[in-house]
């Protein structure tokens, strides 16, 4: 919420951070948290997984670090 954010810009603010990196660093936590809410689906072999191309945490995730889509869910899912 806007409030825990505003908490956390001031506490770095004493750090040193600049403001143009303070966004920077909210960004790759927000794209960190929404990787950890993706709804992996595992396979019938116990291989092998897939997540939907309609999870909205791997399209927030992707777009808060400017990676495409596609190749985020491969491979999140493959090994290569």
């Amino acid at each position: 919420n806007l409030v825990s954010v505003a908490k956390n810009q001031l506490s770095i603010v004493p750090v040193g951070v600049k403001e143009s990196h303070q966004t920077t660093i909210f960004r790759i936590i927000a794209a960190i948290l929404h990787l950890g809410n993706l709804e992996i689906q595992g396979e019938r072999d116990g291989d092998a997984c897939s997540i939907s191309s309609e999870d909205e945490h791997l399209n927030n995730f992707c777009g808060l670090l400017g990676v495409e889509h596609s190749q985020m869910q491969h491979w999140l899912c493959h090994r290569k």
